[in-house]
């Protein structure tokens, strides 16, 4: 098929986001496939899944040169999401369009409510057994890989309550998983869907430059307010896809309620945002002070030799 300039102008764009949040962009590849580039809606979620798989492993080059990636409890956990999004793509090839359509709405509105959501302290919790962290890998791939989705929203919470990772390092991560079940994912909807390579090949192209160009920039951006006005964009995105998919009032009602639930965290958020924020700073092991000896540290230790020097 032929691509229109605007698709791979769209696809730079969410690359851009990409760049910027550090994940959560490729959520808006099926809606653009599918919306703007007009591909079937099976084919745009099973070219989704190749999509967040290349940007989630060349993603994965940063914190792995950093070493904030927990590789042992990323594979174990990404085995068992890996099991499940080859059931789900598979599963998700023989579903009826729109009931596919709508579950890619629902998670839609999921990630952008979690956007929103002010994110608390997270404590290292005992490591639960191998079942619980088995159960929870499959049941976060076959929903992912049925809908072509990375889910990040959904590992990263797993991996800190189920692996005991610290935040950072279950995001670093994270992209470990992704990337290993959109492989399978795919490879579940291969079993019946063929997937246009030119145009995905083009699209995935597009979006990796946008994330380069948004990374490099991430720095001048305040993060925390994209985060929100990105987490609104998705919630917007959902509402849409139910009124096209649910027919008359259905629809309405369900973007309805996914609006007023979007609304009111937002509130809540943004009420509470600037409180967080200063308790961040203040609680031992906050991502606040994690950062600040990266960013402050040669400073306050000059700082501390004249303070010193001077007594």
């Amino acid at each position: 098929m032929s691509l229109p300039p605007l698709v791979l102008a769209l696809a730079a764009v969410v690359g851009v986001l990409l760049g910027l949040l550090g994940g959560g962009g490729t959520i808006l590849a099926v809606p653009l496939l599918t919306y703007v580039a007009g591909m079937p809606t099976k084919e745009a979620m099973a070219a989704s899944t190749v999509i967040v798989g290349v940007t989630a492993a060349l993603s994965l080059a940063a914190p792995s040169r950093r070493g904030t990636v927990a590789w042992r409890t990323g594979a174990l956990f990404g085995a068992a999401t890996m099991a499940g999004a080859f059931g789900g793509g598979a599963l998700g090839a023989r579903l009826p369009d729109t009931l596919l359509m709508v579950l890619f709405a629902v998670l839609m509105a999921a990630a952008g409510l979690a956007m929103l959501r002010r994110r608390s302290t997270q404590r290292t919790r005992p490591t639960p057994g191998a079942v619980a962290v088995l159960g929870q890998g499959l049941g976060v791939g076959l929903l992912t890989g049925m809908v072509g989705a990375g889910g990040g929203f959904l590992i990263v919470p797993a991996l800190v309550m189920l692996g005991g990772l610290s935040m950072p390092i279950a995001v670093s991560t994270s992209l470990l998983v992704i990337a290993m079940k959109s492989l399978t994912g795919m490879a579940g909807y291969l079993t019946t869907v063929s997937i246009d390579w030119p145009t995905t090949l083009l699209v995935t192209a597009a979006m990796v430059a946008g994330s380069l160009i948004g990374s490099s920039i991430a720095r001048r951006v305040p993060a925390s307010a994209l985060k929100r006005s990105f987490g609104v964009l998705v919630l917007a995105m959902s509402l849409v896809v139910l009124t096209v998919e649910l027919p008359g009032l259905w629809g309405l009602g369900a973007g309805f309620l996914v609006a007023v639930a979007g609304v009111a965290l937002g509130s809540w958020s943004n009420t509470g945002s600037e409180r967080g924020d200063d308790d961040e700073g203040s609680r031992p092991g906050s991502p606040a002070q994690d950062r600040e000896p990266a960013q402050a540290g040669p400073r306050a230790a000059r700082l501390g030799d004249q303070r010193s020097g001077g007594r």
